[in-house]
């Protein structure tokens, strides 16, 4: 400063400007000598970082560098510039600190941010964090982070202790948890979450009463991002995972197979005895040719043994075509390709109804893909709607429109 001063003089400036072009002109050397060492900053030393961490084979460093902790860094670099040129404006040197420092401290929060962030996506890398997501901590870290370096920042424009100004957070900490409410049950329904293992990335779960039918993509710290099926994606507050009720199809997901669980409803008024006809055709069915047979003589060595008349039908035992074809379809479903064979396998009926009666198929399919499931679903009911019939059993529905045009046709025609 004096040298630039003299040197002013020498040149015969008036004093009266002097001081404030010896100022300029520190000022303008100033921000020179911070832009130079920004400068040689991010193209030297960063770019040397860059350098070394390409070279290697470990990932995490690639993480910090994709979130440009190092770079954010090199902000600081002028700030400790600043700050120690101060001295030469004593008039100005509180104010200069000040701002330095609350400068140093903005840079320090932002690179304080983005290494959380690089810790969650260097976490994010290992299998864990799909069961144990972090991410809801690094977000009350963060919090508490900001909430410091506010502190901090006030402290120092105020000049007071920072001892002082934490000391008064309890005479509003009824604001701050009115404030940060759903911030805090996110805090505890993550922990929750967590240490119960209730949810994770990836999960299938279904939520009627937000509307969410699909896979997690993201867990916070306020809120479970699901993206339905339909491409939409649903927001729901975290609590609300722990306070509602929800379905989680993991357990599903990772048995490897999806149940089936669909009924074939048949006209009751098409049940009845087999007849020899019946049982003749019936033999010629791949799938019933041993069950006919070993049925006819476990059927005929107990009506004997029992002495029963057989001159009336409704004696002692005997198939019925309902019966059959539930034996049909148990044993087309257990050579089916589609179905988990080592998985619960029953046909069943159930209790009769206005729609007929039941008879319903409880199976697994061997895979856990939509499309794949719903293809050997369909594939196994289109066949059975096809062969009720050779069973002379008709499938029950409602009267149609063209039902009641071909009876009315059939009244006219007589």
């Amino acid at each position: 400063m004096d040298f630039i001063r003299n040197r002013l003089l020498g040149y015969g400036v008036d004093e009266a400007w002097v001081g404030y072009l010896t100022n300029g002109i520190m000022i303008i050397f100033i921000a020179l000598i911070c832009i130079v060492a920004n400068l040689i900053t991010k193209k030297v030393v960063v770019r040397f970082i860059t350098h070394i961490v390409k070279k290697n084979t470990f990932k995490w460093d690639d993480i910090l560098l994709e979130r440009q902790v190092f770079r954010k860094l090199s902000h600081i670099v002028p700030a400790i510039i600043i700050f120690s040129f101060a001295t030469k404006f004593p008039a100005y040197r509180e104010l200069i600190e000040k701002a330095a420092w609350v400068y140093i401290i903005i840079v320090a929060l932002t690179v304080i941010n983005s290494l959380l962030n690089a810790v969650n996506d260097i976490y994010q890398t290992f299998q864990v964090s799909k069961v144990k997501p972090i991410k809801g901590y690094i977000q009350v870290v963060k919090i508490i982070t900001f909430i410091l370096g506010v502190v901090l920042v006030i402290a120092i424009l105020v000049g007071e202790s920072p001892l002082i100004l934490l000391s008064g957070i309890g005479a509003i900490s009824a604001v701050l948890m009115l404030v940060f409410k759903d911030s805090l049950l996110g805090l505890v329904a993550g922990i929750q979450l967590s240490a119960n293992d209730m949810v994770r990335v990836g999960d299938w779960i279904e939520m009627t009463k937000y509307g969410a039918d699909g896979d997690v993509i993201d867990i916070s710290l306020n809120t479970v991002m699901v993206r339905n099926f339909d491409q939409t994606v649903t927001m729901i507050p975290s609590y609300a995972l722990i306070s509602d009720s929800f379905i989680n199809w993991r357990g599903m997901q990772e048995s490897g197979g999806r149940r089936i669980k669909r009924s074939l409803y048949i006209d009751t008024s098409s049940i009845q005895f087999c007849t020899e006809e019946m049982m003749e055709h019936f033999k010629q069915i791949h799938y019933l040719k041993d069950y006919i047979v070993n049925r006819e003589k476990e059927i005929e060595d107990y009506n004997h043994v029992n002495k029963v008349d057989r001159s009336n039908i409704v004696n002692g035992r005997a198939l019925t075509n309902i019966g059959v074809f539930r034996a049909y379809i148990s044993e087309y479903i257990k050579r089916h390709p589609g179905i988990h064979q080592e998985k619960t396998l029953m046909v069943r009926q159930l209790a009769p109804g206005e729609h007929g009666l039941p008879i319903e198929i409880y199976a697994f399919a061997n895979s856990i893909q939509w499309a794949v499931y719903e293809n050997v679903q369909a594939d196994i009911f289109d066949h059975l709607f096809a062969v009720a019939g050779e069973f002379g059993l008709r499938v029950f529905q409602n009267p149609a429109g063209s039902d009641f045009q071909a009876l009315s046709q059939g009244v006219r025609s007589e």
